[in-house]
């Protein structure tokens, strides 16, 4: 062996020695903020010496922040620029963008030592990198300047490393990349945040104008009309709506996106929103008011008499609550994770949810938004907490909050999904004349999916042939509106899964709208990532993203704490007896919220846990679990709960979907058929959250079985009286179920 190998070698060792030491983080530091950044900085350099990761993405972003902490700002730059075409190549489907890092180490690098001058070194940056930039490239960027996460948040996680690191002393050379990163994060949005925004909102003002003025519609009521168009602009362009009850009294940079993207962009308040002196009155008038809207912006001289509409939550709500009126101005539509009243919000498959009683208070106490109202946690905390555990009637939970909510009440006159509902959304037969182009974004973890996957499914069950395409992935509901975090509820998002739904809306609307070439990422009907394979798939339908449908029944054979799942049933059905204590306060039911979507294990301190044989092979769920559960039970109703887990080979749990809804509606939502008791009931579900994740061998499915009693949503007690009008006293007799074992679900498999 040659000397210069044998020194390659030794260098080698001592590398590989030197990352696998500990690092010291001495005792005391964090009493003050100035201790703690010197002694950051101090770990940079240590860690910076050493520092490597097999992901060469990785390596360069942690880098960047490395460089930063220990005044490396040239590199810092050189680094940033780097890591943009590894970014692009993991996340295709998302603009890579990197000049807020750049400009950030450039205004670092230029202090010399003065930090009190960073914001005038850091403006002058910005503004004289934008000025370079058109209106697309520059919106893309703006982006780039803001965090994932809220400053409040990244200081509450550098908190948590900081507090670890105090406790143990010794630090692991990736605790120590994480505690290092973690403050270079926090550094960055506490210097940039809040300047960042107002340079944008300066930036849009030099190249957009903004307009407001109220449009009177049909009754004399008037609806406030936001316009914002390209300075200089004289051409009739087509129009993108976004139909709101979200009322900002500031003008939102997303706002501007219309205009950046070549559009007359215009955003419309709900009635009695904005400069509307109207009753304000949420879902009921938005589709007749936003028809009468689209009519009067397709006779506009901005506008070339076509009109496309955008947008998530209850602006997807608008989209469809409009759609079912068939104006012909309107072209398509391009609805985001939308709501529908009733069978998502207030109430999922007829159980009515606590998520949304302090929403009403925010959409209708004034004009715009009663931010102050809605963002007091402690409140709703208390009040869902307060009712619960005096046992009182849903009827009466703004009486023991003290504020009274007409919205609640409307709402609880109608626990049936009834005409009031069915009247604000396209209905049945209502789909088959809706033939415009529609593309809707989903996402597997979006608390109201299965709102947004039934326009989709009933759009095509009453029209075959309806233009309609889904694009879904691991998203939560605020996640599919932008295009996905890296990190979602503990679990790690797949880079390719990461988009942009900006940049494929106005993809879509450019399809539509000027004729280009539609979206890379719509290839088929249904288009979805799987989670763990790291890639998009496209399939014709929702049943073709499944070679099979695995059917496994309940048993009674028990393996440990559990029972198990097979694909046989037995010629004669015995039962597993299950007691639930309606009247206590102290035990809760219906652990069913994915959140973290990954865990150690899940609550077992009730319900019926089901686990499968393990898988010989990789396979895939993709689709929709559904299932029939057979029933004897004591009274006339419950509520029911199915959760759907993968349990890794090591032994963790991955939340797949999940399943709420009351057993008197399961048949039909639209009209209530109460339970015999002593008599055995079956009870369909389907309405859960399609999903698509790939297994590996020896993976199994767990499927927990429980009823649903927890101050999140109401509590069913059983009488066949309206559950809103149920109290703890009617709950004194427990609720004793008998489940049987030819009970089943459905589970949809595509074997690899």
């Amino acid at each position: 062996m040659n000397r210069n190998l044998c020194m390659a070698l030794l260098c080698l060792f001592v590398t590989r020695m030197a990352v696998s030491q500990p690092l010291v983080w001495p005792a005391g530091t964090g009493r003050d903020s100035a201790a703690v950044n010197r002694q950051v900085q101090l770990l940079a350099k240590q860690v910076l010496l050493t520092y490597t990761d097999s992901s060469r993405k990785t390596y360069l972003e942690n880098a960047y922040r490395l460089q930063l902490l220990t005044g490396g700002y040239s590199q810092a730059m050189a680094t940033a620029k780097a890591w943009l075409p590894l970014y692009k190549a993991a996340s295709p489907y998302r603009p890579a963008v990197g000049l807020s890092y750049q400009l950030y180490a450039r205004a670092a690098k230029e202090l010399k030592g003065h930090p009190e001058r960073f914001a005038a070194i850091y403006s002058r940056l910005f503004y004289k990198a934008m000025e370079k930039l058109d209106d697309k490239a520059a919106y893309r960027e703006y982006g780039g300047f803001f965090s994932a996460e809220s400053v409040s948040v990244l200081r509450d996680l550098f908190q948590q490393k900081l507090a670890a690191a105090q406790k143990d002393s010794l630090l692991l050379p990736a605790d120590a990349v994480a505690l290092c990163v973690s403050y270079a994060d926090m550094q960055y949005a506490e210097q940039t945040e809040v300047l960042a925004r107002s340079l944008i909102l300066n930036d849009c003002k030099r190249r957009y104008v903004v307009t407001d003025q109220l449009v009177q519609i049909a009754g004399g009521v008037q609806i406030h009309v936001k316009l914002i168009l390209k300075r200089g602009i004289s051409s009739a362009l087509p129009a993108a709506l976004q139909y709101t009850i979200y009322a900002d009294s500031t003008a939102g940079i997303r706002l501007f996106a219309s205009a950046a993207y070549g559009y007359a962009g215009v955003m419309a308040f709900s009635r009695g929103k904005g400069m509307s002196t109207d009753t304000i009155v949420p879902f009921e008038h938005d589709g007749e008011d936003a028809d009468q809207v689209i009519t009067w912006i397709a006779k506009q001289r901005w506008c070339n008499g076509s009109v496309g509409m955008y947008g998530g939550s209850y602006n997807g709500f608008t989209q469809w609550a409009v759609a079912r009126y068939r104006n012909p101005a309107l072209k398509t539509i391009v609805p985001y994770v939308a709501a529908i009243p009733g069978l998502g919000l207030p109430m999922e498959n007829n159980v009515f949810l606590n998520a949304n009683y302090g929403w009403a208070f925010y959409t209708t106490n004034n004009r715009y938004l009663d931010n102050a109202v809605y963002n007091n946690p402690s409140r709703w905390h208390s009040l869902n907490w307060n009712w619960f555990n005096s046992g009182a009637a849903y009827r009466k939970m703004d009486s023991i909050d003290g504020t009274p909510n007409p919205w609640l009440q409307r709402w609880l006159q109608h626990p049936d999904y009834d005409r009031y509902w069915q009247q604000q959304v396209p209905y049945q037969q209502d789909y088959a004349g809706i033939h415009i182009p529609v593309l809707t974004v989903e996402g597997y973890y979006d608390d109201g999916q299965i709102s947004g996957l039934h326009y989709f499914l009933e759009h095509l069950k009453y029209n075959a042939v309806a233009n309609h395409y889904l694009l879904i992935g691991p998203y939560d509901h605020f996640g599919a509106q932008s295009g996905g975090v890296p990190v979602l509820r503990g679990y790690e998002v797949d880079p390719v899964a990461l988009i942009s739904t900006r940049e494929i809306t106005y993809q879509w609307l450019d399809y539509v709208l000027k004729g280009a070439f539609r979206p890379e990422i719509i290839q088929n009907r249904v288009n979805y990532e799987v989670m763990g394979a790291n890639r998009w798939v496209h399939t014709a339908s929702v049943a073709d993203m499944a070679g099979k449908r695995l059917r496994l029944y309940l048993t009674a054979q028990k393996n440990g704490n559990d029972y198990l799942l097979s694909e046989t049933t037995s010629s004669q059905s015995s039962a597993l007896n299950d007691t639930i204590d309606l009247a206590e306060r102290s035990v809760l039911y219906g652990d069913y919220y994915p959140s973290p979507i990954i865990k150690e294990a899940p609550d077992r301190s009730n319900g019926l846990f089901f686990l499968s044989q393990p898988f010989d092979q990789p396979v895939q769920i993709n689709g929709r679990f559904s299932g029939e559960l057979h029933a004897i039970i004591n009274k006339k109703d419950m509520d029911v709960t199915v959760v759907l887990y993968e349990v890794t080979p090591e032994g963790k749990y991955l939340q797949l979907s999940y399943y709420l809804g009351r057993a008197s509606y399961a048949q039909n939502m639209t009209n209530r058929r109460l339970l015999h008791p002593g008599k055995e009931e079956r009870i369909p579900f389907e309405r859960t959250r399609l999903v698509s994740r790939q297994l590996r061998k020896g993976s199994r499915l767990l499927v927990v079985l429980n009823t649903d009693k927890n101050p999140f949503a109401q509590v069913n007690y059983g009488t066949g009286k309206d559950v809103a009008d149920e109290n703890a006293d009617d709950g004194k007799a427990p609720l004793l179920i008998q489940w049987l074992t030819s009970s089943y679900v459905d589970v949809p498999v595509k074997l690899l």
